[in-house]
């Protein structure tokens, strides 16, 4: 229930796993489908918020790779013709991971955008099937960060400034 924490604040989770055994945790199926949540300051690995385009901003990336920010995160939703239509392009196909009808889903782009959900701040996890969501490392206050989302039931990418406590996946993109 309590995930893992280090003195920065840093969190990670695994959805629908409640101890602190990273062994135990790795070994789910949800730990190799989706893979881990993070609150937005483990994403960052304690590096500071950026606009940059590229974001110039590693966080929990491995090397050679980085955290997008929400100008790139734009730039990506622009190129494949806007928010309305992205999430199409981005999704993996089928209802394999996906809820029915996973309405639109091309995977035209090769992203296999999988729907992971995300976790609450009272430690409940939600959504898994129905969505995924991807932090960026730009802020959108002291206590909020922008993402992007993608649904079982929509075509479009969503963006939206959400609380940095909440669990959400990362997308690393080649440096």
């Amino acid at each position: 229930a309590d995930g893992s924490e280090d003195a920065a604040g840093s969190y990670y989770y695994v959805y629908g796993y409640d101890g602190t055994n990273v062994t135990d945790a790795k070994a789910t199926a949800n730990y190799t489908t989706y893979g881990v949540l993070y609150n937005w300051t483990a994403a960052m690995a304690g590096e500071a918020s950026s606009t940059a385009n590229p974001s110039g901003i590693q966080g929990v990336c491995p090397t050679g790779w980085h955290l997008p920010s929400d100008a790139e995160w734009t730039q990506l939703t622009d190129y494949l013709g806007g928010e309305s239509v992205a999430g199409d392009k981005l999704k993996e196909t089928g209802t394999t991971h996906w809820l029915s009808p996973n309405t639109g889903a091309t995977n035209e782009t090769g992203f296999t955008a999988l729907p992971g959900g995300y976790r609450s701040y009272h430690g409940t996890f939600y959504n898994i099937g129905y969505s995924g969501y991807w932090w960026s490392a730009t802020e959108g206050n002291a206590d909020s960060a922008w993402l992007r989302g993608v649904y079982f039931d929509r075509s479009n990418v969503s963006r939206g400034d959400y609380n940095k406590e909440l669990g959400f996946s990362v997308r690393c993109v080649r440096d």
